[in-house]
């Protein structure tokens, strides 16, 4: 194949999806990595590349252009799955990652970075060009650019191990989800409300059946747990999602990841053994806020102090509730969310899915980016014709105040087949302005929502329109940068423990009145969210509270023992320490089958290993910062103007705690996070 005709090589401003073919992925990444490895040789060896503009600048030049043309490939890989891209994405992966240690034991490549560090001409640069410089430094620390032979092979073989597992560990929750279907009779739709009916219609339909069809697509899930009344439905569903690639449930030993685990464990502890630390988790904090063990695990058990004797209470209450007028006198784990919204009704006369006439998918995207507008001065205009990889996705230019199109977003709303679950936001294009060159950032912002059906648009619960504001800040981060350099810019070079600062920012408003009122308005009627009902939902929003918290303390403890207490003498102990930390913060102990590791993607095929506590941690940063608009006015423009300007414009450029201080006058308190949660004293 000819390069020149290869998509993935184009530099045009945006990716041409309907064009990329699998047999293109592997022949483009072969010729960019090629030259760059040409162009690091030229770099290393012209004595005189020793500053910023000689030396740096190119480097940036090539991972943009490298990250340019893999991004398409890598998001594909998430929203439009096929065995021939699978195979292709896999090979490419490995080249990329073989690629990323040899950069980083590049002695060559180091010493000259290193010589630009210690030049007088350094103390000159500007914070984000300093800054590069620096994390350069530390990229090189991390990729074992100072080990020796026969070290120094062994951690660049474990990255390649580990990049593979890892994919593999995906693949596997991926075809777990999708290979599970159960037809749902007529009588087992009882307790589903319409547009859950609707849903479970739409899932046949995709099938090319007729009735109703359950899937392990997240909105399916949560739709099945939360209304139907069939505790038979319920169980067989909970089992089947609970047990996605293990050696447990309809399918297990199929997709199993459990020996992947404990693979992935021991690479990752061998890796930072090699590199001098004491367990991944201390090598994990090497970029981090947090910055040790001790301080990671105090600020978790402390909040679980303050979580764990409300979640006892709470769930105290609906087994109480569930005996008394539910009749389950021995509540289930399959039982809890059904449980929960009729407690939830009894107690408040409100649902879910009360509100969800009022959140029409397209009202709710109007909304979002008048909040936008109105705090950050951005407009988010449709364009039309872009290539896209599936009809339901449209693209929007980001025009800033003074009517510049600055950045590029697209927007791809619902679940369907071969997507991955969940709900994210990744880089298209990063930010680069460099002489000549000027590439504006491009972001996808990939949600799983339930779609629309014949009769009505994807209506939303109130929890998918704050997982829409989640995404959307994560998204602004990338596309608001004012940071020239890629690897500095936007979300790139965070603490990752700060990285959801601006996306749980986001999330707050959807909580405020002023934000629903420009979109929370009935589908049919164009009614306004009714007083009544709002002030129902801001009286449920600490309903069960405790109970969520203690959760994601659950989470966050099992990721981080898990890496920190790694040791090869006993293996990965994956159920035996989730037991541990249940017995520590968890109220609810699900049934000894269950195998939720194994499908626990964020750490062991995403990028928060050691890390998960990042969302808590972060949450405290965001409470606070959002503090700021409370005292100002939710859609106050100076202090939207200050929160861009320091927060979302500099990126990783600086550390996040001194941007923090740069926003709101002073370090982060938590009385904020805890009031968010109705915990507070």
């Amino acid at each position: 194949m000819e390069t020149t005709d290869n998509p993935l090589l184009s530099d045009a401003e945006l990716p041409a999806f309907s064009a990329i073919a699998p047999a293109h992925v592997n022949p483009a990444v072969d010729a960019v990595l090629a030259d760059f490895r040409a162009e690091v040789e030229r770099l290393v060896a012209d004595p005189a590349a020793r500053d910023f503009a000689s030396l740096m600048a190119p480097l940036e030049r090539w991972e943009e252009k490298l990250g340019r043309t893999f991004s398409p490939v890598s998001h594909l890989h998430g929203v439009k799955d096929s065995p021939e891209l699978r195979e292709a994405y896999s090979a490419a992966i490995e080249k990329m990652t073989d690629h990323a240690t040899e950069l980083g034991q590049h002695r060559g490549l180091y010493a000259a970075v290193k010589a630009l560090r210690e030049s007088p001409a350094f103390a000159s640069l500007d914070l984000p060009r300093r800054t590069l410089v620096e994390d350069s430094l530390r990229g090189f620390r991390l990729s074992g650019v100072a080990l020796e032979e026969p070290a120094r092979s062994r951690f660049k073989a474990i990255q390649n191990e580990l990049s593979k597992l890892q994919t593999e560990f995906e693949e596997a929750v991926l075809d777990d989800t999708d290979a599970w279907t159960r037809p749902v009779s007529e009588a087992e739709l009882a307790g589903l409300p319409p547009s859950a009916r609707d849903l479970l219609r739409v899932m046949a339909k995709e099938k090319g059946a007729d009735g109703w069809l359950a899937t392990l697509k997240g909105p399916v899930v949560q739709a099945v747990l939360t209304f139907a009344d069939s505790r038979a439905l319920r169980e067989e569903l909970y089992t089947a999602y609970n047990t996605r690639a293990s050696d447990q449930g309809p399918h297990g030993g199929k997709h199993d990841n459990g020996e992947r685990i404990g693979r992935i464990l021991a690479l990752r502890h061998e890796a930072a053994q090699l590199l001098g630390f004491a367990s991944a988790a201390h090598e994990s904090l090497e970029d981090k806020m947090a910055g040790t063990p001790e301080r990671v695990l105090g600020f978790l058990r402390e909040l679980a102090s303050k979580a764990r004797p409300v979640a006892e209470r709470e769930l105290g209450e609906l087994r109480a509730f569930a005996a008394e007028t539910l009749g389950l006198a021995d509540l289930q784990p399959w039982d809890v969310a059904y449980a929960s919204e009729k407690l939830r009704e009894s107690r408040f006369a409100f649902s879910e899915e009360d509100l969800k006439p009022y959140f029409p998918l397209p009202a709710v995207m109007q909304g979002l980016f008048t909040v936008a507008e109105r705090v950050f001065g951005m407009r988010l205009v449709e364009r039309q014709g872009v290539d896209t990889w599936h009809p339901d996705v449209h693209f929007f230019d980001v025009v800033d105040h003074d009517g510049t199109v600055r950045a590029g977003v697209y927007l791809d709303h619902y679940a369907r087949a071969g997507k991955r679950g969940g709900a994210w936001m990744d880089v298209c294009r990063s930010r680069l302005r460099d002489g000549d060159t000027a590439h504006k950032p491009v972001a996808y912002l990939t949600c799983n929502f339930p779609p629309p059906n014949d009769d009505a648009p994807a209506l939303l619960t109130h929890d998918d329109v704050v997982t829409l504001f989640h995404e959307f800040g994560h998204g602004i981060h990338h596309l608001l940068t004012e940071v020239d350099w890629p690897s500095v810019g936007g979300i790139s070079g965070v603490e990752w423990d700060a990285v959801e600062l601006p996306s749980q920012f986001m999330e707050n408003f959807a909580w405020q009145r002023e934000a629903l009122d420009l979109f929370a308005k009935h589908w049919q009627t164009g009614e306004r969210l009714p007083d009544e009902l709002y002030a129902k939902m801001l009286q449920a929003r600490h309903f069960h509270a405790g109970l969520f918290l203690v959760r994601q303390l659950e989470f966050a403890l099992y990721d981080f023992r898990l890496h920190l207490e790694f040791d090869p003498a006993r293996g990965p102990r994956t159920l035996e320490l989730l037991g541990e930390v249940r017995d520590e913060v968890a109220v609810i102990l699900p049934p000894a089958w269950h195998r939720f590791p194994h499908a626990f993607t964020h750490i062991f095929a995403g990028g928060y290993s050691a890390g998960y506590y990042s969302y808590l941690w972060a949450e405290v940063l965001s409470a606070d910062a959002f503090a700021a608009f409370e005292e100002a006015g939710v859609f106050d423009a100076a202090t939207g103007a200050r929160y861009r300007r320091e927060i979302l414009a500099v990126g990783g450029s600086r550390p996040a705690l001194e941007s923090f201080v740069a926003f709101r006058g002073r370090e982060p308190e938590p009385e904020a996070l805890l009031r968010s949660y109705g915990l507070a004293a």
